[in-house]
Formats: C-alpha cells, sequence, structure tokens
C-alpha cells in the first residue's frame, strides 16, 4: 500500500516531469507535491504524500521535442499502512503502475498512459516508512504553435506484498485505482509555445521587513514577467512595538505607481516596479493614530530580482530593497509616524509560484 503510494507518487512525478519539460529551459530541475487517495485492502482509503523531483531539456520552437530525466519519486507511507500490511506477513512490497496526463497542444489533445516500476521496498512492521518509484518518459513532439497545457488525470497501480521468504501473501496482488484529491490544480502547466513574447504569470507568497519600525509584515499578491511587467500585492499589516512595549499596528498597501518595466534573461528576470505606499489605518494601544490619507510622499522604486534556484516556467525566489520616504496626510502626528518608518533597508522576500 505504501508503495502504492510509491508508484502513484512515482506516477505523477512522471507526469509532472513530462509536463514541466515543456515551458521551462533546458536542465531545469523541477520539484513538486501532490497527494492522491487510493483504496486499499483490510485498511480502505489512504492518502498518497508525493514528492516529485525532475529536469528536462525543453524545444525551442513548435516541431521540437522535450525529454525528461532524473526522475525521481520519494514518498512517505504512514504508519496505518505498515501495520496493516504485517497483518498479513508482508516483508516488502512491489509492483507497476499506470499514470494518465492529458498534453494539449494548439489544436492536439493527446491523452498519454505513463508506466512506471515500484522498487522492492522492504517493510517495517510499523511506523512510516520512504519508498521510491521510477519510469522512463519517452521524448514527445510538440508540432503547434500556441497554448499547450499538460493535466494530471488518475493512476492505476497494480502492487505485490510479499513474506520474508519471497512467497506471496494473502492478499497476493491487488489493484488500486488513485483519485486526485480535491483543492488541488490538475494543471500541471499552461504556456504558448513559439512565441518569443511569452508572458509568464505568478502568484506572490512572502514577506516585506520594514527595517525602521522593527517589524515584518506577510505578503501576497500577482506578478507577471515578458513583454509586460506588473507587481500587485494584496492590502497587508505589521505588528510594532514602540519604545520596546507600547503595541502598533500599521495596514499597508504597496499599489503599482506608473508604468512596470523589467527584462528576462539567464531563466529568470529582473523586475523595476515602483509602489506607492499607503497606510489608512496606524494604531497605538488600538486607537487610531492617523488620518486614513496616511501615505508615503514619494513614489518608492524597487527592483526585485530572481534568486538561485528559479526558474521561469514554475518559479522560485525573488528578492529586493527599498526606501521609504517621508511620510504625508497622517494627521497631527505625521512626523512622528514618518520618524518611525522612513529610511532605508527594507526588503521584500518573495516566493513565486507559475499560475
Amino acid at each position: 500500500m505504501r508503495k502504492a503510494r510509491s508508484l502513484l507518487a512515482a506516477g505523477l512525478a512522471c507526469l509532472l516531469a513530462f509536463a514541466v519539460a515543456t515551458p521551462a529551459q533546458a536542465s531545469t530541475p523541477v520539484t513538486k507535491k501532490l497527494s492522491y487517495t487510493c483504496p486499499f485492502p483490510l485498511i480502505g482509503l489512504q492518502k498518497l504524500d508525493v514528492a516529485i523531483t525532475a529536469s528536462f531539456d525543453v524545444p525551442s520552437a513548435p516541431g521540437g521535442t522535450f525529454t525528461t530525466a532524473d526522475l525521481a519519486v520519494s514518498v512517505t507511507v504512514p504508519d496505518k499502512s505498515a501495520r496493516g500490511l504485517a497483518l498479513v506477513g508482508a516483508a516488502s512490497i512491489e509492483g507497476a503502475a499506470s499514470a494518465g496526463v492529458t498534453l494539449a497542444n494548439g489544436p492536439l489533445t493527446l491523452p498519454l498512459s505513463l508506466p512506471l516500476t515500484v522498487a522492492k521496498t522492504a517493510l517495517p512492521p510499523s511506523g512510516a516508512f520512504t519508498t521510491k518509484a521510477s519510469g522512463s518518459v519517452p521524448p514527445v513532439r510538440l508540432p503547434n504553435a500556441g497554448k499547450t497545457t499538460l493535466t494530471i488525470g488518475g493512476f492505476s497501480t497494480r502492487l505485490t506484498p510479499k513474506k520474508a521468504d519471497g512467497s506471496y501473501t494473502g492478499l497476493g496482488s491487488f489493484t488500486s485505482d488513485c483519485t486526485l484529491d480535491a483543492g488541488q490544480d490538475p494543471v500541471l502547466l499552461s504556456f504558448e509555445l513559439g512565441s518569443t513574447q511569452t508572458q509568464h504569470r505568478y502568484a506572490v507568497a512572502g514577506s516585506t521587513a520594514l527595517k525602521a519600525l522593527g517589524a515584518t509584515a506577510p505578503l501576497t499578491g500577482a506578478l507577471s514577467a515578458g513583454p509586460e511587467f506588473a507587481t500587485a500585492f494584496d492590502r497587508t499589516g505589521a505588528d510594532f512595538k514602540v519604545f520596546g512595549f507600547v503595541p502598533g499596528h500599521a495596514d499597508l498597501q504597496f499599489a503599482p505607481d506608473g508604468p512596470q518595466t523589467g527584462e528576462l534573461g539567464d531563466g529568470g528576470f529582473v523586475a523595476h516596479s515602483a509602489f506607492a505606499l499607503a497606510l489608512p489605518q496606524v494604531t497605538l494601544f488600538g486607537l487610531p493614530v492617523a488620518d486614513a490619507g496616511c501615505r508615503a510622499s514619494a513614489s518608492i522604486p524597487v527592483d526585485l530580482r530572481t534568486g538561485p534556484g528559479f526558474a521561469l516556467a514554475t518559479g522560485g525566489p525573488v528578492t529586493g530593497s527599498y526606501a521609504i520616504p517621508p511620510l504625508t496626510g497622517c494627521g497631527a502626528f505625521t512626523a512622528y509616524l514618518s520618524s518611525l518608518v522612513q529610511g532605508g533597508g527594507n526588503t521584500f522576500a518573495l516566493t513565486l509560484t507559475a499560475r
């Protein structure tokens, strides 16, 4: 059963490696985590948590092929599965699986079935354990320019638990048809092939550190990179202390201010952004101390740069630093509030996830 996870994982991994191959640059490493639910004898439905890694080479134009290499799937199997297998005297498990994926390349829709091998894995009498699975992904030709997507389907596993002497257990070999858990995006990849003007879109999560205030605020939002660059953050807030003990809170809104530009290169980008920073609510001891029009007195320029491990196809780390100018429009306490936040050394630490 654990192996089933492994199997499933392998399938997933295969799929994933396959999928991500097209949009990214050559020899780009990919990591993906997904969960499936599979029915197994004796213990019923089990969730499979899969960690997949792979690297791939991709075509530069329609008509080319992409290939996948270094596919590795690591699956952590829970204690319940180990104990269930131990009840039938299983000392190891092995098997095979078939993973389904749909490749859509322009007008072409191609259903694919990927065979996987679950390596023989020793089973503990109890406790979680890790299994590994692998498979080969044949080169795939992408004939069409235009939107290309890879979507995960279901997985079917065929597993065989065996006793220490190599004989079969009472379970024999069993089949488990696995389904993707709800709340996950089945589209592994969506991109425009053959366009020199590919637009990359990402979801943003991370934080901004406000040096003078001695506070950090969480950030979410969206970022686009390509022919057009755009960065937008959702409204957030930071808790802080004045004199080390007076509790305060500041709402923060970084809004785009003027044209956003940037450059792609070396598998990443630099986005030249500018933000208008508003502090629509500031409190001390829970009491408001700023007018609703409180804001930075000038636009805040920021260069957002991708870091090690970033891939245009999948995302990764992005950082930037900025200075906050004096505040204005905050009311009677403008000068004091300005002294709390203005200055340099502020940073963005973001993680982008391709949409």
